[in-house]
């Protein structure tokens, strides 16, 4: 009797059993509710964070293109020639952003989140796209140009790529260029950058070969002989060795080639000047800018025309782009 009176009910264990189990299972979900709606948060501030810091990124980067206009705009106010000692060759090394809002008027860095920018650097350069060979210059109204395919055929040897890679490309730029007006499923499309011209049947390497010595532009172009490079010189100008080539880029340092009778008394009379082909100016312009901004890199490429005191941008891309060819060419300022 008094053994029963000790022991508690088996019905009533279960039922303090299944309790304490309960009880168990409530804390769990509610520890997991918790949890889910704190990652939820967390989640939700982050896509906010990087919303922000994209369109902060992007307004930096128009804002340096918007720069980078008014000095080629600058330029074309001043009219004359184009040539490395210009400011807009200057390239602009990476530097804090909160120094350039120093430097305008004394404005300091706001304390606002939103605004932050003692973590975000700038940098960039603008290069001549007339520095380089046009591809577009090869074909024009379904007619390869001899004058630049002379020089392409140079730079090919230059730099010991197949000639027969040279035919391939000129063909299908042919067949690209008449592409819009025939329907014709198996045209290429025509490359905006060099680094698309797999398109037309180039092998990477090939490609990355060219990459630093040609361009491709809305029309055609000479070659500018103030900012050209060794390897562009020397294929730009029929009968030149390299020797007079490195006799060029050293004139051109001491004064730069006002006309085109500046060339011909540093290669000799003999020299055959080429509207066409060669010039002492530049229209079409390169505007490389990057923004590093905390643990994110954000690089923008945009080709702007110079047209007198206007500068308008054809068009722009923005993302990771390649890095090493603009390391490579002359140099946002």
């Amino acid at each position: 009797m008094a053994q029963h009176t000790i022991d508690e009910p088996a019905g009533r264990r279960r039922q303090r059993g299944a309790a304490l189990l309960a009880a168990m299972l409530t804390v769990t979900l509610v520890a997991t509710l918790a949890a889910s709606a704190m990652w939820q948060q967390w989640r939700a501030v982050e896509v906010e964070t990087a919303e922000r810091g994209r369109v902060q990124s992007a307004w930096i980067l128009v804002g340096a293109l918007d720069w980078s206009r008014l000095i080629l705009a600058s330029d074309g106010r001043a009219g004359g020639p184009d040539h490395l000692a210009e400011p807009w060759a200057i390239p602009l090394q990476e530097a804090r952003l909160s120094t350039f809002l120093a430097a305008d008027r004394n404005v300091a860095q706001v304390d606002d989140a939103s605004t932050d920018t003692t973590e975000a650097f700038l940098s960039g350069q603008i290069i001549d796209m007339q520095s380089r060979l046009n591809l577009t210059s090869l074909v024009e109204g379904g007619q390869v140009q001899v004058g630049a395919l002379r020089q392409f055929t140079r730079l090919f040897e230059r730099l010991g790529l197949p000639p027969q890679q040279l035919n391939a490309l000129v063909e299908a730029l042919r067949n690209a260029q008449a592409a819009p007006g025939k329907d014709d499923a198996n045209a290429p499309l025509m490359p905006q950058t060099v680094s698309q011209l797999g398109w037309l049947g180039l092998p990477a390497s090939t490609v990355a070969a060219l990459a630093p010595h040609v361009t491709i532009l809305p029309v055609r172009t000479p070659v500018n002989l103030n900012t050209a490079q060794l390897d562009v010189l020397w294929a730009a100008i029929d009968g030149i060795d390299l020797a007079g080539a490195q006799k060029l880029i050293a004139a051109r340092e001491s004064r730069h080639f006002r006309r085109s009778d500046d060339v011909k008394e540093v290669l000799g009379a003999n020299m055959l000047w080429d509207d066409q082909l060669h010039a002492i100016a530049s229209r079409y312009f390169e505007v490389r800018g990057r923004l590093r901004l905390g643990p994110s890199t954000v690089d923008e490429l945009s080709l702007v025309r110079k047209e007198g005191t206007v500068a308008t941008t054809l068009w722009r891309q923005r993302g990771v782009l390649d890095r090493d060819s603009a390391a490579a060419a002359q140099p946002l300022r």
